[in-house]
């Protein structure tokens, strides 16, 4: 599965899709260990997929919304007194 396709999903749907995933890795591996598995590429193909998911669930919607407006100019940071300055040295 590719990127492209995983961006159109909403949660839910990528939750359903991770928990296919990690039973298809689960088979996978119970096929590899007997002997009867034919692909053994489909078990790195599986576990990526399973990242790629996971990085797909675990963005912060800020991010997400980020992606879709502009950024906004970020304010200066405030300056020290004068009163903050001469405690600093004290200290």
């Amino acid at each position: 599965m590719k990127a492209e396709d995983l961006k159109t999903k909403t949660p839910d749907e990528l939750k359903k899709l991770l928990l296919d995933n990690k039973k298809a890795q689960f088979n996978q591996r119970f096929q590899k260990t007997n002997g009867s598995l034919e692909n053994t590429s489909g078990i790195r193909k599986t576990r990526r997929t399973i990242a790629r998911i996971n990085t797909f669930l675990n963005a912060k919607p800020e991010e997400k919304a980020a992606a879709k407006k502009p950024a906004a100019p970020k304010k200066a940071p405030a300056k020290k007194t004068a009163k903050a300055k001469s405690s600093d040295k004290a200290a």
